[in-house]
């Protein structure tokens, strides 16, 4: 008896079981561990500073830091908010108000299927963008906090610090893929599209309805950007851990 193999259920972030499903990969999980990962990430440079960072002498820290209080979980949250409207309000990713098509909507529809992914592309860069911006100014700036704590906490801030020049680049370029990833999701959708255009045209030609209620045209542009929005605030939550990090060591200190 055939036997038909199953996918890999990925138990990771929600960015990489969105992607798995979305882009219909059958990809093995990692048996790799974080720490003999991230040794292949490091290049030498790299090693030495983090190992000056855990095993030099603790950093100097200065006399007269504020408490860490709730302005600074409210700015934490206000960006954070505002990164999550940037994402779910964009106009490139609004959904169209849609009703059950007459048959003469048909061209309409054809037109959908002619939009240009580049438009989807740049628009996920862009996001992309303000994202490490907002999120790379507040990270420096909570790591400024620890750093005027005790010299424990000073450290790790360090770490912090050599971590993202070490991991910057290898960041952006595994988010960087992404918006490629979503670009074969966008075509199979595209493709499905003009496979029950077809359908209706040929139904027409029938003299049958030309295209049943059940089928919107158009309604896939809108899935595709629902879609994309779902994977751009699962990798804000990517994003988002280093601060998450920094913030519980500064509730903790």
């Amino acid at each position: 008896m055939l036997q038909i193999p199953q996918r890999t259920v990925f138990s990771g972030p929600a960015l990489i079981r969105l992607l798995a499903r979305l882009t219909d990969a059958d990809v093995p999980e990692s048996r790799q561990s974080l720490s003999d990962r991230l040794s292949q990430w490091l290049g030498w440079t790299d090693a030495i500073a983090l190992s000056s960072a855990l095993n030099g002498n603790p950093p100097a820290v200065a006399s007269g830091a504020r408490p860490f209080g709730s302005a600074d979980e409210e700015e934490c949250a206000r960006v954070r908010s505002s990164l999550t409207k940037a994402i779910a309000g964009d106009s490139v990713l609004a959904t169209a108000k849609r009703r059950a098509p007459a048959p003469a909507s048909a061209p309409s529809a054809a037109t959908d299927t002619a939009v240009d992914y580049a438009v989807f592309r740049q628009r996920y860069l862009s996001l992309q963008q303000t994202m490490e911006t907002g999120i790379g100014t507040l990270r420096g700036r909570l790591r400024g906090m620890l750093a005027a704590r005790t010299p424990a906490i000073a450290r790790l801030a360090l770490v912090d610090a050599v971590m993202e020049r070490a991991l910057a680049e290898r960041e952006r370029g595994v988010l960087g893929a992404v918006p490629g990833l979503l670009a074969g999701h966008f075509e199979r959708l595209r493709v499905a599209e003009q496979a029950a255009l077809a359908g209706a045209e040929a139904g027409a030609n029938a003299n049958a309805p030309a295209l049943t209620s059940a089928h919107i045209p158009g309604a896939w542009l809108d899935v595709f950007r629902k879609d994309m929005q779902s994977v751009l605030l699962a990798e804000l939550d990517v994003r988002f851990q280093p601060v998450e990090g920094l913030l519980a060591a500064l509730r903790a200190s």
